[in-house]
């Protein structure tokens, strides 16, 4: 059996986008798994599953490489968006993709994805971590160092750490032992960052189950989030990834997170499915 895909990537952030609104994957995850590999598979951050959804437009299913479900993905979802345009699956403007998180609202901006992100979570036993209510300058003792953690949910959990040097920072050291901590209870997304202005962040991100990626776009609004509950961002705020930046904007009308930057698709390919699924 042959598996069509196409390879994606929104700020360096790679997916492989399959439809599965007719078929299905069986033993997904450990495709999924297999599949991620760099050297003996496609390669890729993450899967992202389109399926049909009596609850919106689309549903969206996401597979992490190592073959973990997760709730939401900020670039995937872009991602997804424009694969739907540019098949004409749907010629709507706004469209509502079911996911883990809820329904998530990705629109066209000139040649770029705005989404609705929705509102974030600040309650501590919503992200999920082990403290109740806000989570703001947390002391966290991990691998012989005491970090401050702001924790935020973007449907998915998220710990985020001002450092004074981001591109020194040793992100492959702290960041496996962050997202494993037992302060997690279903592990975490991790975003070191450095304030550059009150209008700019610069961000890297250890992904919970992919390891660092070159983006993140649940994390990048995590990080306004966190960055304007400690008073050092004000309004819409550029957030430079190691992929290239985003623009995130925080509405204290409606409490609702928005997150505009591009979504590209790389190529197409199919695989013999029955090599994956031993």
């Amino acid at each position: 059996m042959k598996l069509d895909f196409t390879k994606m990537h929104g700020l360096g952030n790679d997916f492989i986008v399959i439809d599965c609104r007719k078929r299905s994957i069986p033993r997904i995850a450990r495709v999924v798994q297999k599949l991620s590999h760099r050297r003996f598979g496609i390669g890729f951050d993450q899967a992202l599953i389109l399926l049909p959804s009596k609850k919106a437009d689309f549903r969206m299913d996401i597979y992490n490489a190592d073959g973990g479900k997760v709730e939401m993905c900020g670039n995937g979802i872009r991602c997804l968006a424009r694969y739907i345009w540019d098949r004409g699956l749907s010629e709507q403007d706004v469209l509502e993709i079911e996911t883990l998180a809820g329904i998530i609202k990705p629109r066209r901006s000139g040649g770029q994805v705005k989404v609705d992100m929705g509102e974030p979570i600040l309650a501590g036993e919503r992200i999920p971590v082990r403290k109740k209510g806000e989570v703001v300058d947390h002391s966290l003792m991990v691998s012989g160092r005491r970090f401050r953690v702001t924790a935020v949910s973007m449907g998915n959990p998220h710990c985020v750490i001002f450092v004074d040097d981001v591109d020194t920072f040793p992100v492959q050291r702290f960041g496996p032992s962050i997202e494993t901590d037992p302060f997690f209870p279903e592990r975490v997304n991790v975003e070191f960052v450095e304030v550059v202005s009150e209008r700019a962040l610069k961000m890297r991100v250890w992904e919970r189950g992919s390891g660092e990626t070159l983006a993140c776009g649940t994390g990048a609004c995590a990080t306004v989030v966190a960055a304007t509950i400690k008073g050092l961002v004000k309004g819409q705020t550029t957030v430079r990834l190691r992929g290239g930046n985003l623009k995130i904007g925080w509405n204290k009308r409606d409490n609702h997170v928005s997150m505009t930057g591009p979504a590209e698709e790389v190529f197409q390919g199919t695989v013999e499915l029955a090599r994956f699924t031993h």
